[in-house]
């Protein structure tokens, strides 16, 4: 009986924990939306001490349609990058993550300083390209769109 009790005390915990965890990351005005906010103004407005570009430089309309990197090479849009990562990158031939390859591109098109991996900034690029692949299917190692 007492490990019945047990039992339900911790499956009770859990399932509060869950709908907890539930209504806050989706709840309006969370921490979690308002990561995504950080990071979208760090996509359009930040330089990283580089060159003066900004993600939005290769990636338009906050990433959401193709782009350009510099000399005039065609990209694809960023609308399902947090669904296909990680993925192996043959160049460097490794797998690579979300958060690396946004240190690549900080580092090689914006001769920036990214944020470390981790920290409140990188974290907050990551929640706001994350929430551009929302509804997209899973598809780690697939083609950017």
């Amino acid at each position: 009986m007492r490990n019945m009790k047990t039992i339900s005390g911790v499956f009770a915990a859990a399932v509060m924990m869950f709908f907890a965890s539930v209504s806050y990351a989706a709840g309006p005005g969370s921490s979690l939306e308002k990561s995504v906010a950080v990071g979208k103004a760090l996509f359009i407005h930040g330089t990283f001490g580089g060159n003066g570009r900004t993600c939005e430089t290769c990636h338009p309309a906050g990433g959401t349609v193709p782009g350009k990197m510099p000399g005039n090479i065609t990209i694809p849009s960023l609308s399902n990058a947090a669904a296909i990562y990680p993925r192996f990158n043959p160049r460097v031939n490794k797998v690579i993550t979300l958060e690396d390859q946004i240190r690549n591109c900080i580092i090689g098109a914006l001769h920036g300083k990214p944020p470390a991996y981790g920290s409140i900034r990188m974290n907050a690029l990551v929640s706001y390209i994350t929430s551009l692949s929302r509804g997209k299917p899973m598809e780690m190692g697939g083609k950017p769109q």
